[in-house]
Parts: structure tokens; C-alpha cells; sequence
């Protein structure tokens, strides 16, 4: 699960995450710096993501706060999809010993009505 939220512009023909903060921090060469420049010219979404990132003061914290906000959402999935495990360990609990009873009356069963004639 954690490879589908590692970076939302890995399946697309984006610049990745790294490109867009190295864009923001001057850190491209001329040509790099170009080609994210063509792209953000036709994509809306990584346009609205440099204007973000552009926005922040301390763009050298930005990686740990990415990293920190990627922890924190596999948290909470992790959080949305353990009580649904635990409900199926309960109701496949439950209908093993289901199973255990039905088998201990049915030798029961036999014992006492076949068994005693």
C-alpha cells in the first residue's frame, strides 16, 4: 500500500516532488529549470503546487514536513483499516468455534444415541 502514496506525479508526465523544490530553490541547471518551466505552462496542478511551495518560508524544512505528512496519512489509513481486520479475526474466531461445536455435539450425537443401542 505504502508504493500507491509515495508521490502523486510518478504515474503522470510531472516533475517529481524533488524537481519541483530543487525549481523553487534555484537548485536546476538552466536547461532542467527550462523543461519544469514548459510543463508548468500547460499543467494546473503542478503550477498550483510551485505557487504553494513558492509560498513557504523555510523551503530547506519542506522535505521532512513531506515526509512527516506521508507518515501521518499512512497513520490514519493504517487507523481506517485495522478495526475492519480485527472484525473479520472476530467473525472467523466465531465461526470456528462454530465449527468445534458442531463437531462435538455430532460426536456427542453419536455416542449417545447410536452408540448406547
Amino acid at each position: 500500500m505504502n508504493e500507491h502514496f509515495n508521490d502523486i506525479f510518478v504515474t503522470t508526465g510531472c516533475p517529481s516532488q524533488q524537481q519541483l523544490l530543487d525549481y523553487v530553490q534555484g537548485k536546476l541547471s538552466a536547461s532542467e529549470q527550462h523543461e519544469v518551466e514548459m510543463h508548468l505552462a500547460d499543467c494546473e496542478l503542478c503550477s498550483e503546487a510551485l505557487d504553494g511551495l513558492a509560498a513557504i518560508k523555510d523551503k530547506e524544512k519542506i522535505p521532512g514536513w513531506i515526509i512527516e505528512m506521508r507518515w501521518n496519512l499512512l497513520k490514519k489509513l493504517r487507523q481506517r483499516y485495522r478495526p475492519k481486520r480485527r472484525l473479520q479475526t472476530y467473525i472467523s474466531l466465531a465461526v470456528l468455534i462454530f465449527i468445534i461445536l458442531m463437531i462435538l455435539l455430532g460426536i456427542f450425537w453419536t455416542y449417545y444415541f447410536v452408540a448406547r443401542r
